[in-house]
């Protein structure tokens, strides 16, 4: 048991019978009346944000999560197999633990992936990954100069969309978080 006091990004409670993870939170104390926690948080199974408020020092139970990092594998059908490099044990995620994070994956990245009693929930991707292009129009001449766009295949299969001047073969930074072009990489 922990108090709201010890509330932080990335803390994970239990509420309700759920696992909920902290994406933000505010000590709010007001000229009139007690202090309160205001927290964002998210739901480690469905994804699901809500906001709630907390009575400042009131008791809240806080589940313990192990993070810890993982080398990407392979995909086995719908699933995910990740080694930790440690002790070589392989663990196998579901893809709707993955989700959206399977479009920016290669084999041999690392990832830490959240576990809770032996199951995994959540898995956590750098903020940003290089990709190369594998497909891409080719741009027109006199189209570099403007700001315009075109879709892009990377290597994960994964569509982004590129800047005219881009060509196949060219290594690109993309977030993770949003799946949007952050720019050329020269290697």
């Amino acid at each position: 048991m922990a108090t709201t006091n010890d509330i932080k990004n990335g803390t994970v409670l239990k509420l309700e019978g759920n696992l909920w993870s902290i994406i933000e939170f505010q000590h709010v104390k007001p000229g009139k009346g007690g202090a309160f926690v205001r927290t964002k948080m998210r739901n480690v199974r469905s994804g699901k944000v809500v906001d709630k408020t907390f009575n400042a020092g009131i008791k809240i139970e806080t589940a313990t999560v192990d993070r810890r990092d993982y080398q990407y594998l392979y995909k086995d059908g719908d699933d995910y197999v990740f080694m930790d490099t440690s002790d070589y044990d392989q663990l196998t995620v579901p893809g709707v633990i993955v989700g959206d994070y399977a479009n920016f994956m290669l084999e041999s990245m690392m990832v830490t992936i959240a576990i809770h009693e032996g199951s995994p929930l959540y898995i956590e991707l750098p903020a940003s990954v290089v990709l190369e292009i594998t497909y891409t129009e080719p741009g027109l001449q006199g189209d570099r100069s403007t700001g315009g766009t075109k879709p892009a295949t990377v290597e994960t299969g994964y569509e982004i969309q590129v800047p005219l001047f881009l060509e196949t073969g060219t290594k690109v930074k993309v977030d993770t978080r949003t799946g949007d072009y952050l720019g050329r990489v020269n290697e």
